[in-house]
């Protein structure tokens, strides 16, 4: 069993070569001088079972309960599998609509308030989880939870809540974002990664 307390988040981001350096364009717009590839990672079993360990050891301490996880398609499907897994659960994933949405595959079933709980990797505005949330909600089930390895929101807002629903983290993480027209000079001067 893995001691959430103690695992080292960001460290296994690094060893796993999931944590990079430099100038990223971010899907929010935001500019940033670090970014956190959580595919990088969940290539590798023996990390993404660690994490998903602590994850669901966190859940369970905080009396979180749910008859499966729902994963924004792509970078939530691999963490709420394992998540699910650790759990004794059932996985699905929401997908884009093509509509600037998220849909439940035809194919997932969910009964009418059936608990889920949504899992992301990383978590900077919430907008994927909360569009997989919707989701999910639209297909009948009931989110019990939001949970994520990484929560790297603005440090004002609350740690323990997103959009309402109890939210689960591994690891609190702030990296400062800019504006397009408000870089720093020095962040100007490295090339833009668009990622």
């Amino acid at each position: 069993m893995t001691n959430s307390s103690q695992l080292d988040v960001l460290g296994l981001y690094r060893e796993a070569g999931a944590l990079h350096e430099g100038h990223f364009l971010l899907a929010s717009g935001r500019h940033s001088p670090k970014f956190l590839q959580s595919t990088t990672l969940t290539q590798y079993p023996h990390y993404t079972a660690q994490l998903a360990a602590g994850l669901a050891e966190q859940l369970r301490e905080r009396g979180i309960q749910a008859a499966l996880t729902v994963g924004p398609a792509m970078g939530g499907v691999v963490p709420a599998y394992e998540v699910a897994r650790a759990l004794g659960l059932r996985s699905i994933f929401a997908e884009k609509d093509g509509q600037g949405g998220m849909k439940i595959r035809e194919a997932f079933s969910l009964a009418p308030a059936e608990p889920f709980i949504a899992i992301e990797d990383v978590l900077t505005t919430g907008g994927s989880v909360m569009k997989a949330v919707q989701a999910a909600e639209a297909a009948g089930g009931r989110c019990a939870a939001i949970a994520c390895i990484i929560d790297r929101r603005d440090p004002s807002s609350d740690p323990q809540t997103l959009n309402g629903y109890p939210l689960v983290s591994l690891s609190r993480i702030h990296f400062d974002t800019y504006a397009p027209d408000d870089l720093p000079d020095w962040l100007a001067a490295i090339p833009l990664q668009e990622i």
